[in-house]
Order: structure tokens, then sequence, then C-alpha cells
């Protein structure tokens, strides 16, 4: 009877293991029925042609003849075009204006919008509004802004007496006026993401602060800053990329000019790549912006939690 008890009780645990087996296999299809087209589109749209774009940094190829392998030479080739230089120079230009201005800007307005005051929505609603619209909006409205013939901004300076400005056709002042333009539209984005921080930070600290004698400056900066350290870090990131990437707005109002002072990274990318149809040197340009965003968001992540084990 034991020895029969023995050899019934392993087919009985395998019967039992069978119907859970079913059953996570079922889950686990079930899930991937959810996922897996949405798998595909990231596959399909972001990873394949990550890796086909690095193929054909690696090719010289005009889109209509046979690709022509040719190794690291576009890269080489890169490395030595004062054109491709120049454009990195404007771009790393263009971060450092358009970058600290943002952030602080979306603080200053966070903190000014964080109260409870008689249509406070309709102010929340109205920073908001620039970062929805277009780029062919904005560079058409900075091309009326800031015409030398006609433009509202001269107007105002003939107005007041001051001289008036080149600004768009000024190599000098072009990528001022682009920075400008993109701080009115991005700003917005830090502003939201700030204002979330600020309903997140618990008023027990201060009142706590202020039972300690602590005024509205030292509030702030002892208290409600170091709870927006993780934000910062964000935000920087996030609009050091978006200078990077910068295009469509240089697109509708400059075109890379006047001189090509305002030729970004990307607009030398797009200008390689489908004016001069070299798809291949057009892809190599591509993956040293890759290469540099990387680096960049890499070196900040690494200050800031450096700074924060400092601070501890």
């Amino acid at each position: 009877m034991s020895q029969t008890r023995m050899l019934v009780a392993p087919r009985a645990s395998q019967k039992g293991e069978a119907p859970g087996r079913t059953k996570r296999a079922r889950r686990f299809f079930e899930g991937w029925t959810f996922v897996g087209p949405a798998t595909l589109i990231v596959v399909g749209l972001s990873i394949f042609p990550a890796v086909w774009a690095f193929i054909l940094s690696l090719q010289e190829w005009d889109g209509f003849s046979d690709a022509t392998f040719v190794g690291g030479d576009n890269y080489a080739r890169l490395m030595g075009d004062p054109e491709f230089l120049d454009s990195v120079m404007h771009t790393l230009f263009y971060t450092v204006l358009f970058v600290p201005s943002s952030v602080l800007a979306g603080l200053f307005l966070a903190v000014a919008l964080n109260r409870s005051i008689r249509f406070i929505g309709i102010y929340r609603t109205a920073i908001f509004v620039p970062f929805v619209a277009s780029a062919a909006a904005t560079g058409i409205l900075a091309t009326y802004l800031f015409s030398p013939q006609f433009g509202v901004v001269n107007n105002v300076l003939r107005v007041i007496g001051l001289p008036q400005q080149q600004w768009l056709e000024d190599p000098a002042q072009a990528m001022v006026v682009i920075a400008i333009m993109s701080l009115w539209g991005q700003a917005a984005f830090t502003t939201v993401i700030y204002l979330a921080a600020l309903q997140d930070v618990p008023n027990e600290l201060l009142e706590a602060a202020r039972i300690d004698g602590a005024n509205r400056w030292q509030s702030f900066w002892r208290v409600v800053w170091p709870q927006l350290a993780p934000v910062t870090v964000f935000v920087t990131i996030w609009q050091m990329i978006e200078a990077i990437k910068l295009f469509d707005l240089v697109f509708t109002t400059t075109k890379g000019g006047p001189l090509d002072s305002t030729k970004t990274i990307v607009y030398f990318v797009w200008e390689s790549a489908f004016k001069g149809l070299e798809f291949g040197y057009g892809s190599a340009s591509a993956y040293v912006l890759f290469a540099l965003t990387l680096l960049i968001t890499l070196a900040v992540v690494i200050y800031s939690r450096r700074s924060k084990t400092e601070a501890f």
C-alpha cells in the first residue's frame, strides 16, 4: 500500500501542475498579445532604423547607385570637416544660451503660478500655449517680430530712440534671436514640470520652517530647492537634448544662415543627407550627434549624483 501511494502521489502532483503551467502559458501569451504590437512599432521605428543608419554610416551611398563600404572614412572625414566643426560650435553656443535660461525661466514661472489667486487656470493655460504651437508658426512669428525692415521689435526701438538691429540677418545676432524664440516656446515645458513638483512639496516642511523663523527665501532655498533637485536634473537633460536636436526653428527662419551662422548639427545632417545625397556621411554625422548627446547626459547624471552624495 505504501509503495502504491508513493507511485500515485507523483502522478497526482503532475496532474496538479499541468493546469498551473497552462495558466502561466495563457498569461504569457495574453501579455504579449497586448504589448506585442507596441513592441513591433518600437523596434520598427527606432531600433531597426538606428542599426540601419549605423551600417549606412560605414558606406558611401547616394540613394541610387550601389553602396560602397568605406569603413570609418566618413567619421575621419567629419573630424576634418570645418563645416561640421562649425555646426558643432553653433549647437554648443545655442545650448549654452538656451538650457540655463529655459530652466531658470521655468522655475521662476512655476513659483509665480504656484499660488491660489483668481484666474490662475487661465494664467497657467496661457503659459503652456506657446509649447503646443508648431515650429512653423513660431518661425513666422520670429520673422515678423525681428524683421529688420518691418519688424515689431525694430519699430519699438525706433520709437524709444535706440538704434535698429539686423537680428536674423546679422551673423552675430541670429542665433541669439533663435534662442529667444525657443525659450518662448520651450520654457512652458519646464514650467509645467516644476509646477507639478512644487505642488508635491509637503506643506508640513514649509510650516515647520516658518515656525523656526525662516523667511520666504530661506524656506525656498533650504526646504523647497532640495526637493526639486531630481526634477532639475531631468529638465536639464531634457532641454539639453532638445537644444542639440534644434532644426525646425532654424529651417523655418534662417535656413542655416546668414553665412551659416545658425547651421546646427541636425541641420548639417539634413543638408548632407537630403540635399547633398551623401547618406553615409549624413548617417555618420547623426551618430556623432548621438554620441555627443549620450556623453552630455551621462556627465549631467554623474555630476548630479556626486553632488547629492557630497551634500549628504
